[in-house]
């Protein structure tokens, strides 16, 4: 059988390793931030619906603007933002794709603030641009002056910032984000596939898009709308930015079945959120609960939560899964990231650390009980 090694790959491309996170059959799955919730009855109904006017007419292609999902999306969105400066795709992973098919490529550079979203760099290698990563302050924050004396020294022509924060839970204030994009001369993406778990009172980057047609405000419908199963991730900016990601979009990139399921579900917004309070009750708890054994919680306003003090994180995560919960292992030395699940979800995993760490104490670090 030929082997990677064999293939006329490109020599960039040599040597990697494709994204993916396990996908295991556990009793508990909190490893990728998943919405733990089913999409309610009705809902699910009245997509099916959605999906039945569409079947008969697959013998043609779809709608290639996708007009009435991009409406929806609009309204749904708010801060009174127009159906053209809407644009969306198969998951906001191809939203960001096809933004840096646009603005980045070779000879160009990305920029993002390490930790963050490991797919970042791969799809920045993926059309060919040289990745950058900035240094974040402590505590994976980021002043307005950290973010605009490293725009300043590295000068990328994109600039991703994710907020909250994904694996950190760390959100970004206003005045880090305008002060990033007032140092810079390229494109802003702003992040907030997780911006519906965000604390009350906490504004949303998409204040920031007035006047500012070099910003752009990526979100998903995979995480608040538990609809990772739908693929539909999509961007608010200024109109010429959708022009623009015409010049790259494949044809009728959005099938009619995905374009009727999203707008069947944006139909019933209302009820697709109603879980995300129950979402931030658990992450809170673990919060709190994660402290209460001793170990480092960083604050998270997202649906996880990633906490510190892990001696071994490969021996603690081995711990979980042998119990079947299923966590993460995000690289980052010392941390472990959990998704706030399900009360009994919760539950479980809190009880699961709290027997590990009774059992096991070499793998609490011991600066961490201090």
């Amino acid at each position: 059988m030929t082997s990677l090694d064999e293939l006329p790959l490109r020599d960039d491309l040599r040597g990697l390793s494709p994204y993916g996170a396990p996908q295991e059959q556990v009793r508990v799955s909190i490893n990728v931030n998943e919405n733990p919730y089913p999409v309610p009855e009705e809902v699910a109904t009245h997509v099916i619906q959605q999906i039945a006017l569409a079947l008969p007419g697959l013998n043609r292609y779809p709608d290639r603007e996708f007009t009435v999902l991009r409406e929806k999306l609009a309204k749904y969105l708010g801060h009174g933002i127009t159906a053209d400066q809407v644009w969306a795709a198969n998951g906001s992973n191809e939203v960001l794709q096809q933004l840096l098919q646009v603005f980045a490529g070779p000879g160009r550079t990305v920029m993002g603030f390490t930790p963050t979203y490991s797919m970042y760099p791969l799809l920045t290698q993926g059309v060919g641009s040289t990745y950058i990563a900035a240094e974040r302050d402590g505590d994976f924050e980021i002043s307005p002056d950290t973010a605009r004396n490293a725009v300043a020294e590295h000068k990328p022509d994109v600039l991703i910032l994710c907020s909250p924060n994904n694996p950190t839970g760390t959100a970004l204030s206003l005045e880090t984000i305008q002060a990033a994009y007032e140092a810079s001369e390229g494109i802003v993406i702003v992040d907030e596939a997780y911006g519906e778990f965000r604390p009350d009172g906490m504004p949303s980057a998409l204040e920031l898009l007035p006047g500012r047609p070099r910003l752009i405000i990526s979100r998903t419908m995979s995480k608040a709308f538990a609809y990772a199963g739908a693929r539909l991730g999509y961007f608010a900016a200024d109109p010429v930015i959708t022009d623009a990601v015409r010049l790259v979009r494949l044809p009728y990139h959005l099938s009619a079945i995905t374009q009727a399921a999203a707008c069947g579900a944006l139909d019933y917004s209302e009820v697709m959120l109603s879980q995300v309070d129950l979402i931030r009750g658990q992450r809170d708890r673990l919060v709190e609960e994660i402290a209460a054994l001793g170990y480092r919680v960083y604050p998270s306003a997202s649906n996880f939560v990633l906490f510190g003090g892990v001696s071994d994180q490969a021996a603690m995560f081995e711990e979980f899964y042998r119990r079947s919960i299923l966590i993460r292992d995000v690289g980052i030395p010392g941390c472990l990231r959990v998704t706030a699940g399900t009360e009994e979800e919760t539950t479980l995993f809190l009880e699961a650390l709290a027997e590990i760490t009774r059992e096991r104490p070499e793998l609490q670090a011991q600066e961490a009980v201090r």
